[in-house]
């Protein structure tokens, strides 16, 4: 699920596209009230959310644009680098992701001054001058140390993701007789596979028979989040958002990264066939 319209504590939202498990843009306009003050689409799994329409509803209602990219790290759009299509574009640097630290880290992208200042603010106890704080800021500043490593990452972070993509294809060449449902990539976008997901009605029995052959799989993610104990609301039940809840019924990770080789995806596609 997508989120849209985030006002202090509330938020407003939207079921994904079954084919992408991206936001579905045909629903974000009906859910747009008085309050809403954001839109933040998710490049779930390394595939670039529909922007275009996004930024045009956006647009039209005075919204804000909060790209979170944090596992989209060089996905595309439209020739667009995500993260830097809206208004702020968000990055995780956990060390699964496909530009990982060696522990947690994280960057916001902006080429609005004002929205550079406030999060500068914001992540460093909300000083200009030292204890001299004119915003209820945070320590968030990332480690001398990881970004080193990020550094050095960060060049390989191309073949990396052509790896990727190869792996990818090849998954996808090799379980279309498979009977599941392989990802969807929308027209002029690079999906960078953060994670390869597929989609099974007899999931967990393909979780189970993977795991006895010794293939570690993951499934992302098993609740919806207005069925959490955390985000519970009154607003939303079971069966508000049949998208995304079928999804989470479904949805299985299969191994996938840059050092994989194909012989490794060949094994685990045998198995699934």
């Amino acid at each position: 699920m997508a989120t849209i319209g985030y006002v202090g504590a509330t938020a407003v939202y939207v079921d994904i596209d079954p084919r992408t498990f991206n936001i579905d843009v045909s629903k974000i306009e009906a859910a747009i009230t008085e309050r809403s003050r954001a839109i933040l689409p998710v490049h779930l799994y390394g595939q670039p959310a529909d922007m275009d329409p996004i930024l045009d509803i956006a647009r039209r209602h005075r919204l804000v644009v909060i790209e979170d990219a944090a596992q989209a790290h060089g996905a595309e759009y439209r020739g667009k680098r995500v993260g830097s299509i809206g208004d702020i574009g968000c990055f995780s640097f956990y060390p699964s992701k496909n530009l990982g630290a060696a522990g947690e880290g994280g960057m916001i992208t902006t080429d609005n001054p004002e929205y550079a200042r406030s999060m500068r603010l914001l992540r460093s106890w909300g000083e200009e001058q030292r204890y001299y704080p004119i915003l209820k800021g945070y320590n968030f500043r990332l480690q001398g140390l990881q970004a080193a490593i990020l550094r050095v990452k960060l060049t390989r972070l191309e073949h990396w993701t052509e790896a990727r993509r190869k792996l990818a294809a090849e998954y996808e060449r090799l379980l279309a007789a498979a009977g599941v449902v392989c990802p969807a990539v929308i027209p002029d976008a690079r999906h960078v596979y953060c994670l390869y997901t597929i989609q099974s009605e007899e999931r967990d029995e393909l979780q189970r028979d993977l795991e006895s052959a010794g293939i570690k799989t993951a499934v992302h993610y098993p609740v919806p989040v207005h069925l959490t104990p955390a985000y519970t609301d009154a607003r939303y039940k079971a069966g508000d958002f049949p998208v995304a809840e079928a999804c989470a019924r479904r949805v299985l990770s299969l191994p996938l990264y840059p050092h994989m080789s194909v012989d490794q995806v060949r094994q685990v596609a045998q198995k699934i066939n």
